[in-house]
């Protein structure tokens, strides 16, 4: 099951129609909705719907309420966790809040209705902590987080579903200066950026066939891990050969079967075991990285030759401190399955269920099922 946050802008777009240049100018949206205007958010909003309701997915929403979200899943036909409601006509504050909101209930996904200026409310609240999608309904979208239509959306939330590789990259979030452009003067200014899943096609370090060449893989691999973690961090790091390659990559010693710890860029410990490596935790103040890769083939990332990492350890550190590297030759041989963890611990397994970023490539990341492998996923099982 996917967790899905779903917030929309009823507003945006609202212009579009009437020859306006967007949906800031509060008198013109005012006079517009007294006149009785169709919503095009409300329109986009039911096709990404009904394209999920015929699909057959099994989906879990987190929404805001009203015509800022929970109206249109209802209608659909979608049950869904209200965690608030605007007083409506609803503001960019209200989009930020609820965004802010969604995000700390753990969905896998956030999904927003709206435009440009929808895209920076959502950013202002949560930056690149989690992957969000974007269903275009604006005037003026120069932001790269949207997908191409609502319906090209519903197919990333069926990739998801089923496994697929689905990449997750950073995408420019930008808006016009809209007083500039009803003058006829383009001013696009860059905000930030959102990360964003998107259907991606096997490219990465490639050769003929489009088969991947592992030592150039693993070395981009290394390279994206080594700029993403905190040098004077405390670094995890679990077994295996792409774990290794990280290692070497940064001239550092490994064990290949067991875990290593590394502090501000020193080997303090090698081969750990669980109690060691939790006092090593605790007596840590400052941050935590942990770098693990899964068993080719199982697809196990905790709970199979690393019971290092244990529940407590788990716990303590948080999946937010947990990245994944595999090379997506490995991913696709799983053949849909998920990535599994098996901590010993059912409840901590459960919370830790849904998406989780795996690091293919340099600047190529993808979203994977992560669970513990007892529900198959769609595309094994053969239903819909």
């Amino acid at each position: 099951m996917l967790k899905l946050g779903w917030i929309v802008n009823p507003y945006a777009g609202i212009g579009g129609a009437e020859a306006l240049k967007g949906s800031d100018d509060m008198a013109e949206r005012d006079q517009l909705l007294r006149a009785g205007i169709q919503l095009r958010a409300a329109q986009r909003a039911e096709q990404f719907l009904s394209a999920l309701k015929q699909a057959d997915l099994v989906l879990e929403f987190v929404s805001w309420g009203g015509l800022m979200g929970a109206d249109y899943l209802a209608k659909a036909g979608f049950s869904a966790e209200v965690l608030g409601e605007a007083k409506l006509p609803s503001s960019a504050e209200d989009t930020q809040q609820a965004a802010t909101t969604i995000a700390a209930s753990g969905v896998d996904l956030l999904i927003f209705v709206g435009g440009d200026g929808t895209a920076r409310n959502v950013f202002d609240a949560i930056g690149t902590s989690l992957p969000a999608l974007g269903l275009p309904s604006g005037v003026k979208m120069q932001s790269g987080c949207f997908a191409v239509t609502p319906i090209a959306a519903a197919e990333v939330i069926k990739g998801l579903y089923v496994a697929d590789l689905v990449d997750l990259r950073l995408q420019e979030v930008r808006d016009l200066d809209e007083k500039a452009y009803r003058e006829g003067v383009v001013k696009s200014r860059y905000y930030g950026e959102l990360s964003v899943p998107e259907i991606g096609q096997f490219v990465q370090a490639t050769k003929v066939g489009g088969v991947e060449v592992e030592e150039l893989v693993l070395d981009e691999i290394s390279a994206e891990i080594s700029e993403l973690f905190d040098p004077d961090a405390m670094w995890i790091i679990g077994p295996g050969t792409t774990t290794r390659a990280f290692m070497e990559y940064n001239h550092l010693d490994n064990t290949l079967l067991g875990v290593d710890v590394v502090q501000r860029g020193e080997l303090v410990a090698s081969d750990v075991t669980a109690d060691e490596l939790l006092a090593l935790i605790e007596s840590w103040t400052e941050v935590i990285h942990v770098l693990v890769t899964a068993i080719g083939g199982q697809g196990h990332v905790f709970g199979r030759g690393n019971q290092q990492f244990s529940p407590a350890v788990l716990r303590r550190v948080g999946k937010s401190a947990v990245t994944v590297a595999m090379t997506k030759t490995k991913l696709l041989g799983l053949g849909n399955r998920p990535l599994i963890i098996d901590s010993n611990d059912p409840q901590l397994d459960a919370e830790w269920s849904g998406l989780i970023p795996v690091v293919t490539g340099y600047r190529d990341h993808v979203l994977y099922p992560f669970n513990d492998g007892l529900t198959p996923s769609d595309a094994e099982s053969g239903s819909h």
